[in-house]
């Protein structure tokens, strides 16, 4: 299975960016990042819709889609390890999560999504929710993998 990230903004050398190359590094998956950028001036409801339209255009047409959003479900990392399985047992070429921008996302993208998830309903900087992401990805391999998990 091919797990793509795809982000609104670009990520600089930053300590965030040492985190997720850390975690993307040790996922045994075949996994991508891909940044998307409005760089025009625009803001508000043009620019969440210029944003969905390159978040859009970078989706694999085969891809099951998980967009991350504060309004989507939450989730212990064992569901999230178990759901990634159902969709590699169900055959899923490319599984492609989400991170829009700071105005959120344009209907049409949460309609091209299979899934909404959430981290919390707390407000994270997107580079952190990169982290996160990619965080989850790795804890969820090794939950697949049978490692130990603590939680339960």
């Amino acid at each position: 299975m091919n797990v793509k990230i795809i982000a609104v903004g670009r990520i600089k050398s930053r300590p965030e960016d040492e985190i997720i190359k850390t975690y993307l590094q040790r996922i045994p998956w075949n996994i991508s990042v891909i940044e998307v950028e409005e760089k025009r001036p625009i803001k508000g409801v043009e620019r969440m819709a210029r944003e969905a339209d390159l978040l859009l255009k970078a989706i694999p047409d085969d891809a099951v889609v998980v967009a991350l959003d504060e309004r989507g479900k939450e989730m212990r990392s064992t569901l999230f390890a178990k759901k990634i399985r159902t969709l590699q047992e169900q055959g899923v070429a490319n599984l492609v999560f989400l991170i829009g921008g700071a105005d959120g996302y344009d209907d049409k993208v949460k309609k091209r999504a299979n899934q909404l998830i959430s981290f919390g309903a707390m407000t994270w900087p997107h580079m952190m929710v990169r982290a996160m992401l990619a965080e989850q990805l790795y804890r969820a391999s090794t939950i697949l993998l049978g490692h130990p998990y603590h939680k339960d």
